[in-house]
């Protein structure tokens, strides 16, 4: 997913790092150079929807999110936990 709006230097990663601790997923979220944010998620597809819709729509950087596109891709290999890349 790729997350658009004031989404850098807002405490945005830390935030969805954060929410991930309350669902079965991993994955990564990082700053992208064009100021948007690039997650990567993993888990069941339920866990994942409500992850995404958590952030996006019932958080406290929710406000901060203007679009947002998603895309499958292939399964992430070992994947454990939840992590912020740089």
């Amino acid at each position: 997913m790729i997350f658009e709006g004031r989404v850098q230097g807002v405490g945005f990663r830390y935030a969805v790092k954060e929410l991930s601790r309350g669902f079965d997923v991993c994955g990564w979220v990082k700053n992208l150079p064009d100021g948007s944010v690039e997650l990567q998620v993993m888990g069941e597809t339920p866990e994942v929807e409500s992850f995404i819709k958590e952030i996006a729509e019932e958080s406290p950087v929710a406000h901060h999110v203007k679009s947002l596109c998603a895309e499958k891709i292939p399964l992430l290999e070992n994947c454990k936990g939840f992590k912020i890349e740089r």
